[in-house]
């Protein structure tokens, strides 16, 4: 059976130019700390990499802290920010991605600051009316305003430019999570005016376990490690040449294309909505149709479970993800779609398809042939629940 694989924002496939670049590396010996030629070498391939990043991104090279991935750089920039600047608040969306939301969490139960999380409208956009609200209430409070630049789940993409804006007016430095952005949509960070900036390898083609926070030279970060003293300081450890130096590949490929990779995704997507609306008329679309991802396709379907509906799908050979996480084995509806003010059976009747550079015609029409059946027979599943 063929798989047809639909779920790219979890992870996408490693890009040829990422794996040849990192295999020929895997063959080196060499710690980019060591001052032989070995090390020397090493090192020269680890800032030759750091460059072709910052280029890709519009950043300076010694902005570049490479970490082991999105997860490190988003709890970098969070903990390290606000330990830096030591005031008491800290600003976020209601929809980010857990890798910011628990280290929130973390600042609050450690007593290290106050959090607070700003609501979405319908679609997933930030209340740019409560950042406002939450900011001039008392701006000499405020340590970090963190708003991610794309949803993970629903795709919607947040008003950056206008955090920004707001932010700057009382100088408060802004951090975004681009985990989801980069190479899908344009991410220039100079040009975006954001202090901080997280992206990993493995959304993009590059490998697991390498990714990066761009921060600003400026803005003063707490180390969450202490050891070597790499990367400025600020990230103790081993560098990881063959991971940064596929990782460097992976970024410098997405970013390169992503124009077309855009336009590419964005019809592959329309087909797919298209399809599935067609076979199933009643199935609605979570999202902002006009701020999104390309590649993001988050759809409800009444009177379904969405782990239903994941099942049946894998079981014919189609992977995709649902709108829910789960934490401890427990089934919970997904916090972004609540925080759009959707019901507990609303959010659980959700399934995000997300396309990526391998994603064919093919692989959405398998999908568009699969959905009415199985939509079908998830309903009946449900009823006979009492769903």
């Amino acid at each position: 059976m063929t798989t047809v694989y639909l779920d790219h924002a979890a992870t996408t496939p490693m890009l040829p130019a990422a794996i040849e670049a990192m295999s020929e590396q895997l063959g080196r010996t060499g710690n980019p700390s060591s001052l032989h030629a070995s090390g020397r070498h090493a090192r020269r391939v680890v800032e030759e990499s750091r460059e072709r990043i910052a280029q890709a991104l519009g950043c300076r090279p010694g902005e570049v802290v490479f970490t082991s991935g999105g997860t490190e750089a988003d709890n970098l920039a969070l903990k390290g920010i606000q330990w830096a600047r030591g005031r008491g608040r800290v600003l976020a969306s209601a929809i980010e991605h857990h890798a910011v939301l628990d280290p929130l969490d973390w600042l609050v139960q450690s007593g290290t600051a106050a959090v607070e999380l700003l609501g979405v409208d319908r679609l997933g956009r930030l209340d740019l009316d409560a950042l406002v609200g939450a900011v001039e209430r008392d701006p000499d409070s405020v340590s970090l305003i963190s708003v991610m630049w794309a949803n993970n789940e629903v795709g919607t993409l947040q008003p950056i430019e206008d955090v920004v804006a707001i932010a700057a007016r009382h100088g408060i430095p802004v951090h975004t999570d681009a985990v989801q952005a980069v190479g899908s949509v344009l991410v220039d960070f100079a040009g975006s005016g954001v202090d901080a900036l997280t992206l990993t390898g493995h959304k993009i083609g590059g490998p697991f376990g390498v990714g990066a926070l761009v921060v600003r030279r400026e803005l003063e970060v707490t180390p969450l490690l202490h050891g070597g003293g790499q990367e400025r300081d600020i990230r103790s450890g081993t560098i990881d040449t063959p991971a940064i130096v596929g990782f460097a590949a992976a970024v410098e490929a997405s970013v390169k294309h992503q124009a077309e990779h855009e336009a590419r995704l964005r019809a592959l997507r329309e087909r797919l909505v298209a399809g599935i609306r067609g076979a199933v008329p009643e199935a609605i679309v979570n999202g902002d149709p006009e701020h999104s991802l390309p590649g993001h396709a988050h759809l409800r379907f009444p009177g379904c479970e969405g782990d239903s509906l994941l099942m049946l799908l894998d079981a014919r050979g189609i992977e995709c993800s649902t709108g829910s996480a789960c934490n401890a084995g427990v089934p919970q509806a997904s916090h972004v779609l609540l925080a759009m003010g959707c019901t507990d059976t609303e959010a659980r009747s959700s399934l995000r398809f997300s396309l990526g550079h391998t994603s064919t015609e093919a692989d959405v029409d398998a999908v568009v042939e699969a959905i009415g059946p199985v939509v079908e027979r998830a309903r009946a599943a449900g009823a006979k629940r009492g769903l």
